[in-house]
């Protein structure tokens, strides 16, 4: 199952190589969240789709907009900063149901796979 979900992950990232996170613009604050799989871990969810992350810019999140992230930047400048905080990643998360959540360094090799120069 959890391998089905990743595959359809990078499967819609690698035409736009791209992900989608959500960013609160003027304080340039992403979302992080608790992890429901790792105790004392924080889960950075991201998103195949603009439309998928703009869905989630409700209540909480509703000063947040969903922001690009290209796959190069990923490995180039985010793996090292997520690195340092110990942090994890959660596969088009949704709100209600059990989300894929991925150790960072497995999420960007993974990326990194369908990365085209």
């Amino acid at each position: 199952m959890t391998e089905k979900l990743l595959e359809n992950f990078l499967q819609q990232v690698k035409p736009d190589q791209a992900i989608w996170a959500l960013c609160e613009p003027s304080s340039e604050d992403w979302v992080v969240l608790d992890s429901i799989h790792f105790e004392e871990t924080d889960v950075m969810p991201v998103w195949s789709s603009q439309e998928k992350a703009q869905a989630h810019c409700v209540e909480e999140w509703q000063s947040y907009q969903a922001a690009k992230i290209t796959v190069s930047q990923w490995l180039e400048f985010w793996v090292e900063d997520l690195s340092q905080d110990n942090i994890v990643i959660g596969v088009d998360w949704a709100d209600d149901s059990d989300c894929l959540e991925l150790g960072l360094d497995e999420f960007s090799q993974q990326l990194a796979g369908i990365e085209t120069l």
